[in-house]
């Protein structure tokens, strides 16, 4: 592990007790489908669970994490994704009324304020791509009832309607329904989550939103150039749309040299039988296997760290934020292992000379800022037109 500075780490601590961390993507509801079917008990959070998972409680508390958006994802190559969504929702109601005292049930920005003051860590949902939906607009609205208050509009695989970053380009960019999905969720008050997504859908989705949309977990393209990240031309239009950037940990995404492995590494798990996002005990066995004839590069909280001042540099501070993706993903950086990590880089930031009050804006105000904007825009459409019932026959042909 590499070297921190104790002074600097301590410092960290002490901000993130009064702005703590709002990470705006954790997957530890698929972990729990994975791993246990959804046996809490078999995964009990509130005792640390370091053999399993990125993500309890007590790392939580460590790590200074004061709301977290849990996702509701599911694979696009399931046959029937919405039943499985509903599933994942599910999992995410059975923790919080398993852990009341530390959990707290968030949907608006107001609730996340509350939950701070009662020193419990705002819950909320965001559902991760648009196949969860079904093509159609009414499941989108059942899911923002049930608690969902982001949705990524794709995936690795592109939807009907919208291209992702990661598959061939089919609409270029949004389709007319995609469009009309993106207005809806303008009026219902749910984030429109840019990360997945191709940067033509990116920029379709920036001249279509009247509120701010996030990237719930993605970095800089400039600085890593992989699909997933995000150009400068998106960033230099947060600060017009309001929203903001949610910078990830995950190593493929963050340091160039990794990008070539985890190619290599995903072509070995294909080979040998298995998903190459899978992270069940078998299929990493064999990932790890494949680290051993071939070492890994390894981020730290320093590389994540330079994604930050370029974004910063790019977006400005008011449009930043963190979005760990812990349980999403099978390697993590140094100093950043699980969801512990928080205050290395905080404290990595702090010795780079970021002052205390843009901390404050990337670990909490941001993300409150714009839901808070998100559920303004919302009433004002809403006073003006009522649900859309379009579908993508009537809108696409």
């Amino acid at each position: 592990m590499t070297a921190v500075n104790s002074v600097s780490v301590a410092a960290a601590r002490e901000l993130l007790s009064e702005f703590p961390v709002v990470d705006g993507h954790n997957d530890l509801p698929w972990a729990l489908r994975e791993q246990v079917r959804y046996d809490l008990g078999a995964r009990d959070i509130a005792r640390h669970q370091n053999a399993h998972l990125h993500t309890d409680i007590p790392r939580l508390r460590e790590g200074g994490v004061g709301a977290q958006y849990w996702s509701v994802f599911v694979r696009s190559d399931l046959p029937d994704p919405v039943p499985a969504t509903l599933e994942q929702i599910d999992c995410v109601r059975q923790l919080l009324a398993r852990y009341p005292a530390d959990l707290a049930p968030a949907l608006t920005a107001a609730d996340m304020e509350t939950a701070r003051r009662d020193g419990r860590i705002a819950s909320l949902m965001g559902a991760e791509g648009g196949h969860s939906i079904g093509g159609s607009l009414g499941t989108l609205r059942g899911l923002h009832a049930l608690g969902v208050r982001y949705m990524t509009l794709t995936h690795n695989d592109n939807v009907a309607w919208a291209d992702s970053a990661t598959d061939e380009p089919n609409v270029g960019g949004l389709s007319a329904f995609g469009r009309e999905v993106v207005r809806e969720m303008n009026r219902l008050g749910m984030l429109v989550d840019l990360s997945h997504v191709a940067a033509t859908t990116m920029r379709d989705a920036l001249d279509t939103s009247s509120a701010p949309v996030i990237f719930s977990h993605s970095s800089a393209r400039a600085v890593c150039d992989h699909p997933r990240n995000i150009p400068d031309d998106v960033l230099e239009r947060l600060p017009a749309n309001g929203g903001m950037a949610m910078v990830t940990f995950v190593p493929k995404f963050v340091l160039q040299a990794a990008v070539d492995w985890t190619a290599a590494a995903d072509d070995n798990m294909r080979a040998h039988g298995f998903h190459h996002l899978d992270t069940t005990a078998e299929a990493m066995k064999v990932h790890r296997a494949f680290e051993e004839r071939n070492p890994r590069p390894v981020a730290t909280a320093a590389t994540v760290a330079d994604h930050l001042d370029h974004m910063r540099e790019v977006a400005g501070v008011d449009h930043l934020g963190i979005g760990g993706d812990y349980d999403g993903t099978a390697f993590t950086p140094d100093g950043l292992n699980d969801v512990s990590g928080y205050p290395n880089l905080i404290a990595e930031l702090l010795d780079r000379g970021w002052s205390k009050s843009d901390l404050a804006k990337l670990t909490w105000k941001n993300a409150v800022r714009v839901l808070d904007a998100a559920e303004d825009v919302a009433r004002g459409v809403q006073a003006t037109r009522g649900p859309s019932n379009a579908t993508i026959a009537e809108l696409d042909g």
